[in-house]
């Protein structure tokens, strides 16, 4: 079968579906596999019969390739920019050309990205520094398009018997008390959670009541590849008028339109060959001749908002659906897939039983600053792109700045994710990151054992002193023992934040052992917070996917107690 597909399009009425994922774009296929990893008994409901082909975001940042990664879909990433880079030749490899003494191969790519279309010069970048040298295992997996993306998952989920039901659209739903009675096209649904996935026109956000604040838009963009009857005339990289802005390339035939109407074009609307034709002749100020679409071309606009809650009892937003904003940048897949880490393994524990509703509240407060921040950096670059005399001279001033090591460095540092963080309690500098590269003396890597979307401990105490603490988590848990070295123990949730770290055997223990400072935040503590209560009877099998108990009636509702 094809995994994009599904030969039943009937949505499931079981009583005992657990978890409804509206929208199978990358943020809901995401979901349900992390759900699906948790125990959860998961369906994925989507509007549209067949997969969207139009062009979308050309890649992926770190944090999105790292969760790849650590579900065991790295090697399948890698084959999708392997190919795509011999399709495209060298000429047009992302991050620029080769630079001789910068550790890499001929043909590997830098990937910087752009900041309202000024381009970041990776020879300019301090690669060494700490961020970015901390997470490079996933270099090779970084360019991989929405549409490749997509099918990955879309595999991944078939392979975790996720049922995708495409053509199917919810109209309607009421919160019976116990449980989210859906009305779709293919028949009433009943479902224990709802979560929206179904992007920036959500369906189930609009039937939520969740307000959508934000600015308006002020321009409209366009996307697509086209076969031209006279490159030529295009000048190569961004070109910006009074009119608007315009990229060519950096594959032939590839256009990006950027006019300020007001975002007046009805984005509803299919993007004709003679309309991409007349917008581009207006913004570029040229004759140029496009003669055919090579796919679908794609409609944009900076609209900027976020959702005033991402929880409404038993129904979640994520991805667009919570947050819209422009591409630039590349931004909102990479921050949408995020959501869905977050949001999927917590989900997960309260649909087990091992966690309280209470649990759901870290989602809204771990991932909202960061919606917050994408929608400030894309917003900054609507205001650097704009036609007028005050944008063209503020754009001379970042320009300058970016062309420095310093400018770069920090830009593609902001780019690329590896420098987010949340506020988790400790002091470590890992704690609240995303876990680095921990490579270990048997040749592994810390991510290579969270293919089964449980907790990962990493224990280098010479006693197992942390595996024996840790022991009451068994099932939840899974403990990596290796030899000395610092740090001594981290503790990763399944979303690959570093949820506890400590590089002293005494720190490890602060806070669980009789006599310790009460206020030392110790190994203990951290799992009794985000692993729940300790199992009754540690499971015999650590390595083997979660083991979750039936899911239990719905407590009190969203104000309870976090984990622990």
């Amino acid at each position: 079968m094809d995994v994009n597909q599904n030969a039943d399009s009937t949505a499931d009425t079981n009583h005992d579906t657990d978890v409804t994922v509206v929208g199978a774009g990358p943020v809901g296929l995401v979901l349900a596999a992390e759900l699906a990893l948790a125990g959860a008994r998961v369906q994925v409901l989507e509007r549209l019969a067949e997969p969207d082909t139009g062009m979308k975001a050309g890649g992926i940042n770190v944090p999105t390739a790292e969760a790849l990664d650590r579900r065991g879909l790295l090697p399948a990433a890698e084959r999708v920019q392997r190919d795509l880079l011999a399709k495209l030749g060298p000429l047009t490899r992302p991050g620029g050309d080769h630079r001789p003494g910068d550790g890499r191969a001929p043909h590997e790519p830098r990937f910087t990205g752009h900041f309202a279309g000024m381009v970041l010069d990776p020879g300019l970048v301090d690669w060494a520094d700490p961020d970015l040298a901390a997470h490079t295992a996933v270099d090779g997996a970084r360019m991989v398009p929405q549409r490749e993306l997509e099918e990955l998952l879309a595999a991944h989920v078939a392979r975790l018997g996720v049922p995708v039901r495409r053509g199917v659209e919810v109209t309607a739903f009421e919160d019976t008390g116990d449980a989210v009675l859906l009305d779709t096209t293919a028949g009433p649904v009943r479902t224990g959670w709802l979560v929206g996935c179904d992007g920036g026109r959500s369906t189930v956000r609009r039937l939520a009541g969740i307000a959508f604040p934000g600015t308006d838009p002020e321009l409209t963009g366009h996307l697509a590849v086209a076969d031209i009857a006279d490159p030529h005339e295009l000048a190569d990289g961004w070109t910006w008028s009074a009119r608007g802005a315009y990229r060519y390339g950096p594959q032939p035939g590839r256009v990006v339109t950027v006019e300020f109407d007001g975002a007046a074009a009805d984005r509803s609307a299919p993007v004709t060959l003679e309309h991409l034709q007349t917008v581009l002749r207006r913004v570029s100020g040229t004759g140029v001749t496009l003669t055919a679409l090579r796919g679908p071309a794609t409609r944009w606009s900076d609209n900027a908002r976020q959702a005033a809650a991402y929880r409404s009892r038993w129904v979640l937003l994520a991805g667009d659906a919570a947050h819209v904003h422009s591409p630039f940048g590349g931004q909102g897949l990479n921050l949408g897939v995020g959501d869905a880490m977050n949001l999927g393994w917590k989900l997960g524990a309260v649909v087990a039983g091992w966690a309280p509703e209470g649990l759901l509240d870290t989602y809204d407060a771990e991932r909202r600053p960061l919606g917050a921040w994408v929608l400030d950096w894309t917003r900054a670059q609507t205001g650097v792109l704009r036609g007028d005399a005050k944008s063209a001279a503020l754009r001379e001033v970042l320009a300058d700045l970016l062309a420095t090591r310093d400018g770069a460095t920090h830009a593609v540092k902001k780019i690329s994710g590896v420098t987010q963080r949340l506020d988790l309690p400790g002091d470590h500098p890992l704690v609240g990151r995303a876990v680095p590269d921990l490579r270990l003396q048997d040749g592994t890597r810390l991510a290579d054992h969270g293919h089964d979307g449980g907790f990962l401990l990493l224990d280098r105490t010479p006693d197992g002193t942390l595996a024996r603490l840790a022991a009451p988590w068994t099932g939840r848990v899974r403990t990596v023992t290796d030899g000395r070295a610092t740090p001594v123990g981290v503790l990763v949730r399944p979303d690959g934040v570093v949820a506890w770290a400590c590089d002293t055997v005494a720190g490890a223990v602060a806070g669980s052992v009789a006599g310790a400072d009460p206020g030392a935040e110790g190994l203990g503590a951290a799992l009794h917070r985000w692993a729940g209560v300790p199992s009754p009877s540690p499971s015999p099998s650590p390595s083997s996917s979660l083991s979750v108990a039936p899911a239990p009636a719905r407590g009190s509702g969203p104000d309870r107690e976090p984990a622990g």
